[in-house]
């Protein structure tokens, strides 16, 4: 193959991926007209329109779709091998994409990292921060982090996090207004503060456990967030209750802000776990990561 067209099919790709110009010639380290004369020389090659383009967006046609799909995963081997090439490297080296909840950053990925990364300065580790039950292959992600029970089958999953617990928690003036529940049914007459997965727009259950009897309560009220930040926000500010991981209400519960309500019903529950898909070699950098984040009991 000609340099010239495989530097336009690696172009095309990027575009194809990011969904952005932008952020395609950032990572290509090219300007974006450069980028833009790139593709428009391979689709007048080709005599196919490969990307529609408007103000907001870029999406690959349906020739676009076919070519990415095709081609998509040869450049994709190409690049894991390359990869690995970097174990013959004094030190590993490389980009790591990675997804975490809010939660899941502060209190399990983000201690380790910060262990991690001082002595590997070739290693890049770029975060994206979404409560969303996110689909790493389709996002291009190498890892994500979420609580085991969200991950999927097909997935490879290696704890990253001791068992956790949840807690309903209200504040001092909301608790004024109305008598404490004392069984997780009793939720259903209070002012309660949702919280929506962006991925499939459902509202998450408030699960409970007792001497072996689980419950799932379906919660209602007039703040609905996708966040453990702002969930907790709402709830000291006496909006409602809130369900939030323990260690979030800690401090407030001890500061006398928050007031814990249903503790014996909150059962501890398998913590963290990285995920990602089975792939055929992992590079040194992403093997190094999964053994730093690697939960010691």
């Amino acid at each position: 193959m000609q340099r010239g067209r495989l530097d336009m099919l690696l172009a095309f790709l990027a575009v194809a991926r990011e969904g952005s110009f932008t952020r395609a010639a950032a990572q290509l380290g090219i300007s974006q007209s450069t980028l833009s004369h790139t593709i428009r020389d391979l689709e007048e090659r080709l005599g196919l329109r490969l990307l529609t383009r408007t103000t907001r967006s870029v999406s690959p046609t349906a020739a676009g779709e076919r070519l990415l799909r095709n081609i998509g995963p040869h450049f994709e081997e190409i690049e894991a091998e390359l990869d690995a090439l970097s174990e013959l490297r004094e030190k590993p080296a490389g980009t790591i994409r990675l997804t975490a909840s809010d939660h899941a950053f502060k209190s399990v990925l983000w201690p380790k990292l910060a262990k991690l990364l001082p002595d590997y300065p070739d290693i890049m580790v770029e975060v994206f921060i979404d409560n969303a039950l996110t689909d790493i292959a389709a996002e291009r992600f190498d890892a994500g982090v979420r609580l085991g029970e969200q991950v999927a089958m097909d997935m490879i999953a290696v704890r990253v996090g001791p068992d956790l617990r949840f807690a309903v928690v209200g504040a001092k003036p909301y608790f004024a207004k109305r008598p404490p529940p004392t069984a997780p049914q009793e939720l259903t007459g209070h002012i309660c503060i949702n919280q929506r997965f962006s991925t499939n727009g459902g509202l998450w259950a408030w699960d409970f456990e007792r001497d072996g009897r689980e419950l799932k309560v379906r919660v209602d009220g007039q703040i609905v967030l996708n966040g453990t930040v702002g969930i907790l926000e709402a709830a000291l500010d006496g909006f409602g209750l809130a369900y939030v991981p323990e260690d979030v209400a800690e401090p407030h519960l001890e500061s006398g802000r928050l007031i814990r309500v249903l503790d014996e019903w909150s059962p501890r529950w398998p913590g963290y776990y990285l995920y990602y898909p089975s792939r055929r070699q992992a590079s040194p950098a992403f093997t190094l990561l999964v053994d730093a984040l690697r939960h010691k009991s």
